[in-house]
């Protein structure tokens, strides 16, 4: 579930991603729970990497 929302979200760098969660999580509506705690996962993940660690994350293509 996490690389799933970071191939849906990613514009290609660590922070780039950070901004972009950050972004769709103020569209999200008060029921979207799930959502909001998996972005916010992500999010606290990507703040404890590299930019060099990030770009050895292989995002699937399909």
């Amino acid at each position: 579930e996490e690389l799933m929302l970071m191939v849906l979200y990613n514009p290609g760098t660590r922070l780039g991603l950070m901004q972009e969660l950050r972004l769709m999580q103020c569209y999200l509506m008060p029921d979207e729970t799930a959502l909001r705690e998996l972005s916010e996962t992500v999010i606290e993940k990507l703040k404890l990497m590299t930019d060099a660690d990030f770009s050895e994350i292989e995002f699937p293509i399909d």
